[in-house]
């Protein structure tokens, strides 16, 4: 009985298919119909499932950068791996970005929408490198995580976890307690992430609800720039990376990385798919103790599609609007901040502070925020589908170049149900309690 009923599990890309689907329906529906207690009701089902992600963000961070860092002393060449992981998360970057402006600078998504200034306003909140660099030191430890600081939070973290290293057995029992901790957040997420087909369901459709298909109409040129310079980067340039640089089969890594990728999508979330990010991520042959370090760092600073295609297109956008022009030295700029400030957008759904980071660099009136804040929804999914596939992505290109992939585990990865992932999780757990191992990097 028990095999036959495993037997009808639906796949949960098939549910994440389905609450797409019926989101989109029941959007149309409220909207054509004018049924205000469906929108309501879709618009809570949607808050509620981000709201539950957010309610495991400041902990989660916290504790996965604090064990995170400690992992690596599993790991000969710790220094080797983690120098590698920032460059490639710089270089890819750096690519994403001259995409980003090639798009934009040939496609003109300011010119013809029918907006103007007047219909810009100044964001709640803006970003400078002053309150980058300043906001990155917390004046408290509570704060942080009653404010949701996310970058405050992996300071405190780092600087928990290279104390800890440096202290040795004695901050044993702390770590023992921070990966328990670790262990019931992201067990608790999982659960959440199980709801992710009903929440897809109603952020889905009180977009179309909200918008309906005319703001898009305004933003067509803008939306698709986005949609197409994510796609270029997640079909093209990460595919060449992995046919190159790790010698690895990339329909084999889409097969493998496709459930944080979809779950990315819907949520706009990295940080609260982080936990299955990693999961994918270890089931492509990627060593634990590595991707316990590189999955929950590139949550937080690896950014393709938020920091680097979305800013270059919508600062191009923006200076369109206001009738500015932007110069090489511009581009440049916009490049720089994409590749160094992308620490900015931490992980959370949207990124106006990343934005507002650009346009304050470039010189370019903050009223433009306003002017993207509606098509925001829309166009955050394909980013944070882009961002997380970049965060499972290097650690399978740094694994191969320092010949740690797990090549079998790589060729048999496939896009398996959540259950799978779990108790495959659980399993390897148990391996790990029986026989620990290091990681040894190739010199």
């Amino acid at each position: 009985m028990s095999s036959r009923t495993k037997s009808f599990k639906v796949p949960f890309w098939a549910q994440i298919i389905a609450g797409l689907v019926l989101g989109v329906l029941l959007g149309w529906l409220a909207r054509g119909q004018d049924l205000s207690w469906l929108v309501t009701t879709l618009e809570k089902v949607g808050d509620t499932f981000i709201g539950l992600l957010k309610l495991a963000v400041a902990p989660l961070v916290f504790f996965a950068i604090l064990v995170s860092i400690t992992n690596l002393r599993k790991v000969n060449n710790a220094a080797r791996l983690a120098s590698r992981t920032l460059l490639w998360f710089m270089a890819t970057s750096l690519i994403a970005v001259s995409i980003g402006l090639v798009i934009g600078l040939v496609t003109n998504p300011g010119a013809g929408t029918g907006l103007t200034p007047k219909d810009g306003e100044l964001p709640e909140k803006t970003g400078s490198w002053v309150d980058f660099l300043t906001g990155i030191v917390p004046t408290d430890v509570i704060t942080p995580f009653t404010e949701l600081n996310v970058l405050q939070i992996v300071f405190m973290a780092a600087v928990a976890g290279v104390a800890a290293l440096q202290l040795g057995e004695k901050a044993q029992p702390i770590l023992n307690l921070s990966e328990s901790v670790l262990e019931l957040l992201q067990k608790a997420l999982w659960w959440v992430i199980r709801l992710a087909p009903i929440g897809t369901a109603g952020l889905i459709g009180n977009a179309i609800a909200t918008y309906g298909w005319d703001l898009i109409g305004k933003y067509a040129t803008f939306t698709a720039d986005i949609y197409v310079g994510c796609a270029i980067v997640l079909f093209v340039v990460y595919p060449t990376l992995l046919a190159t640089v790790a010698k690895a089969g990339p329909v084999q890594f889409f097969k493998g990385a496709w459930p944080a990728i979809q779950l990315a999508f819907v949520s706009r979330s990295s940080v609260g798919t982080m936990p299955l990010t990693q999961k994918v991520t270890e089931r492509l042959g990627v060593p634990r103790e590595y991707a316990s370090f590189a999955v929950p760092f590139g949550a937080t600073t690896k950014m393709d599609g938020c920091a680097a295609i979305y800013p270059a297109i919508a600062a191009i956008f923006v200076a369109q609007i206001f009738g500015m022009q932007l110069g090489i030295g511009d581009y440049l700029l916009i490049a720089f901040v994409s590749v160094v400030g992308s620490a900015a957008t931490a992980g959370l759904t949207g990124s106006t502070v990343m934005l507002t980071l650009t346009l304050s660099t470039l010189g370019l009136p903050m009223e433009g925020v306003g002017l993207l804040l509606a098509i925001d929804p829309i166009v955050d999914m394909m980013r944070t589908a882009t961002n997380v596939a970049g965060q499972a992505l290097i650690p399978v290109l740094v694994s191969a170049r320092e010949n740690i992939l797990d090549r079998e585990a790589y060729a048999t990865a496939d896009g398996s149900s959540l259950d799978s992932l779990d108790s495959a999780d659980s399993s390897a757990d148990s391996a790990d309690e029986q026989q620990p191992e290091r990681v040894t990097a190739a010199v």
